[in-house]
């Protein structure tokens, strides 16, 4: 056994929580454990960041940092991370007395979670970040304090795409504008990406992806540029996109995703 490879077993006698390898990927969708253990064999899979090759090595799911061929893997099976299709006129709260509110879907999706085999939603969710009450679309909702702190952080600039649709046909200058950036009155804000997906009389519909996560910011910008927004949903957040969940729906992110979104807040952790 190699010294980097020396140093990664845990004893089940100090860290009870610990599990072996191959039985922790299985259980994070990777493969089965047969196959699990393939991958070990075959050198693909890393473990705080040190090759593991030998079979029965213990990990503590908890702690670990797992990378299945440079990929990270949610291992941790306290934690959840959730999509959400938020409609209309529903504020990014948890609770609420007075206006209809994330936590009310939550609370009415919980009983479908059930059914999966699992009692309900796991405590402690929350949302990661604000849509305003007038946008709808894609919002994240987890219990892993770290993840969210990371993506909702704006030093991470984990990009973000909507969809507008604003008044008036814009032109290639609007775009340009965007694009270089704008001034509002808490500072300049630029968009990372604008494409122009169509327009029709006095509309125009634009996908817009921006990193920043200011306070109606999409809507400010397009003010900015004379182009007022008319509807607003947002389709993606870094990898993870919105696709066709349905209003008021909540989908549990795969293994895979969640993986994804450590990935990219790690990377911009390395690169900051």
């Amino acid at each position: 056994m190699s010294n980097d490879q020396a140093s990664l077993p845990v004893g089940e006698r100090d860290v009870p929580s610990a599990q072996r390898l191959h039985k922790v990927l299985a259980r994070a969708g990777v493969a089965s454990r047969r196959g699990s253990e393939q991958l070990i064999a075959e050198g693909r899979v890393r473990v705080d960041g040190r090759l593991v090759t030998e079979q029965g090595v213990l990990v503590d799911p908890h702690t670990a940092v797992v990378e299945v061929d440079g990929k990270r893997i949610a291992v941790d099976d306290r934690h959840a991370t959730y999509a959400l299709n938020k409609p209309k006129g529903v504020l990014t709260a948890m609770s609420d007395t007075r206006e209809r509110c994330v936590g009310d879907l939550l609370r009415e999706a919980g009983p479908d979670f059930a059914a999966d085999g699992r009692a309900g939603l796991p405590a402690g969710l929350f949302h990661v970040g604000r849509l305003d009450a007038d946008t709808t679309g894609l919002l994240l909702v987890s219990n892993d304090g770290e993840l969210a702190h990371r993506l909702a952080h704006p030093s991470y600039e984990i990009p973000k795409t909507y969809i507008a649709t604003v008044r008036g046909v814009v032109a290639k200058r609007a775009v340009e504008q965007l694009r270089a950036g704008v001034v509002l009155e808490d500072g300049p804000a630029k968009a990372d990406e604008v494409c122009l997906r169509g327009s029709q009389r006095d509309r125009t519909v634009v996908e817009i992806t921006l990193h920043e996560g200011r306070n109606r910011i999409v809507r400010r910008m397009f003010d900015e540029v004379g182009h007022p927004v008319i509807e607003l949903a947002r389709l993606r957040i870094g990898p993870i996109r919105l696709g066709d969940l349905r209003s008021g729906a909540l989908r549990a992110l795969s293994s895979s995703e969640v993986g994804a979104l450590w990935a990219a807040v790690d990377q911009k952790a390395v690169r900051a």
